[in-house]
């Protein structure tokens, strides 16, 4: 009974209950006026008309236009009303200006590494133009002095991470979509509460739907009672709102400004295997040392100052011996941010960088694979071209209709010459894209709508660094490991589920 009780005071319940009580009192004044008023039903079919014609012309993309043209016109009414209340991402003049502020914020703490980018057109223009891309729209140079580790599983970062955060000595800054309590964050708790006591600066941010089901209520208060300085990502209200849709969904650890972690890696016992979910969690993070940290760090920071409204001091945070450490490092690093906000889809466009510029093998890792047009067509031009192109998925999904609608897109893929394969000892939760051992992505950028367009989200890019060969070698031994998909296999479903997988995929820019 006790836990009955807690189930239905949660606040997903109260949130659920809210946001469906509410959408009632929406349909029931709209039928109304709809009923009693023929010009108020031709207002609304006015307005869906212009919407209609608005979408075509916008610069949304393609599917995205298509998921919310369809209800609209069906049911203009009721679809203009949604699309105005969840469709519609225009920003107030309120979060443009934020937006500004964080474009110049970034900008002005970021160095130009001129020389650098000198001297990377100078040895590959292929590799200088994906390094332009992502300095001139993420503002995100590349950094030569950085030495990458590749983990290929969460264990094995967890380990490292532990030993990382015991060493630092000014500040522990963490920034992750999920935390959930167990034994991965209980062993990071101890050290966090340690740290505190030695005067050590440690800040937490973390996404308040991703939480919601994984933390207890009201966590943050707790955190910050015990001298962990914490804020929530964009916390659910009582009341519906289309920004709701804009989740953080980025993985950052940093230590000192001098150690920085990213990947797919939420901190929750799945992740590392303590638990069983979905099978075996197949997942991967990138260790950096150097100066490409100071990224990742700018990155939080202004996060933090964003959901906080305040302004660091970054020449205070700025290590001062970063560039001083004698590293074996080779190749460059470039981290970098997307924010969907900014109607530049970069983690979208770095992805079509990489498949375009490829000419021996393109190797993908991805829990999703609900792609747009764009990169549905670089991936089977690629295939077409001669390019080995592979994706590995998972064999057993987390949510069955995201599930249903990856494997949607299976038989139209490999028909262009793509081969797939699902990862069949459980999920596979990496994010990464290795391309003829010279460039490589990982970070936490899925194959999906959401990922590309609506979350904000990180990654890094890289160029010839050993850390790409320990990617490469992780695909190889892995796939061994994995089912390939067939057309054959393809065909062999029932009526049932190919109406229900083309279902799925005309609302896949919506889930």
């Amino acid at each position: 009974m006790k836990k009955f009780i807690e189930l239905l005071t949660h606040r997903i319940i109260t949130f659920v209950v809210a946001m469906v009580l509410q959408l009632i009192v929406l349909v029931i004044v709209i039928s109304r006026f709809n009923n009693y008023s023929s010009i108020f039903y031709g207002v609304m079919l006015l307005f869906s008309f212009i919407i209609v014609l608005w979408l075509i012309n916008s610069k949304s993309n393609p599917a995205y236009k298509m998921a919310w043209i369809i209800p609209i016109i069906a049911l203009p009414v009721f679809g203009t009303v949604f699309y105005g209340l969840f469709g519609n991402k225009g920003l107030s003049k309120k979060d443009r200006s934020k937006l500004t502020i964080i474009a110049d914020t970034i900008q002005a703490n970021m160095p130009s590494n001129a020389e650098i980018m000198s001297n990377l057109k100078v040895n590959d223009s292929k590799g200088y133009s994906q390094a332009h891309y992502i300095k001139g729209y993420a503002f995100a140079p590349p950094y030569s002095q950085t030495h990458s580790q590749y983990f290929p599983s969460g264990e094995d970062m967890y380990e490292k991470l532990l030993m990382d955060l015991n060493s630092a000595k000014k500040y522990i800054f963490l920034e992750f979509f999920i935390i959930a309590t167990g034994t991965m964050w209980q062993g990071i708790l101890d050290i966090l509460i340690e740290k505190v006591d030695e005067g050590v600066d440690v800040r937490v941010c973390y996404d308040d739907v991703g939480c919601i089901l994984t933390l207890p209520m009201k966590y943050d208060s707790y955190l910050n009672s015990i001298g962990i300085k914490t804020v929530v990502f964009n916390p659910l209200k009582l009341k519906m709102s289309s920004k709701y849709n804009n989740r953080n969904h980025r993985k950052i650890a940093i230590i000192d400004g001098i150690i920085g972690y990213t990947g797919g890696c939420n901190i929750a016992d799945e992740y590392i295997n303590m638990i069983e979910k979905r099978g075996h969690w197949k997942d991967a993070a990138i260790r950096l040392q150097g100066d490409a940290v100071w990224s990742l760090t700018v990155m939080f920071l202004t996060m933090w100052d964003y959901i906080q409204h305040t302004s660091s001091d970054y020449d205070f945070l700025y290590p001062p011996t970063i560039t001083n450490q004698i590293l074996p490092e080779i190749g460059l690093v470039q981290p970098f941010s997307d924010n969907p906000l900014d109607l530049e889809p970069v983690g979208n466009h770095i992805y079509l960088n990489l498949i375009n510029r490829a000419e021996k093998y393109i190797y993908i890792k991805t829990p999703y694979l609900i792609i747009d047009h764009g990169l549905y067509t670089a991936l089977s031009l690629a295939a077409k071209s001669g390019v080995e192109v592979i994706i590995i998925t998972p064999g057993q999904g987390d949510k069955w209709y995201v599930h249903e609608t990856t494997r949607s897109y299976y038989k139209m893929l490999i028909q262009e010459g793509i081969q797939i394969y699902e990862y069949t000892p459980g999920f596979m939760h990496e994010k990464s894209i290795v391309v003829d051992d010279i460039y490589a992505v990982i970070g936490t950028v899925n194959l999906d709508y959401r990922s590309l367009f609506l979350h904000f989200e990180c990654g890094v890019w890289l160029w010839r660094t050993p850390s790409i060969i320990e990617m490469k070698k992780d695909f190889l031994t892995i796939i061994v490991q994995c089912q390939e998909v067939t057309v054959e296999r393809c065909k062999d479903i029932s009526f049932f589920k190919t109406a229900i997988r083309a279902f799925l995929r005309i609302f896949s820019p919506l889930m």
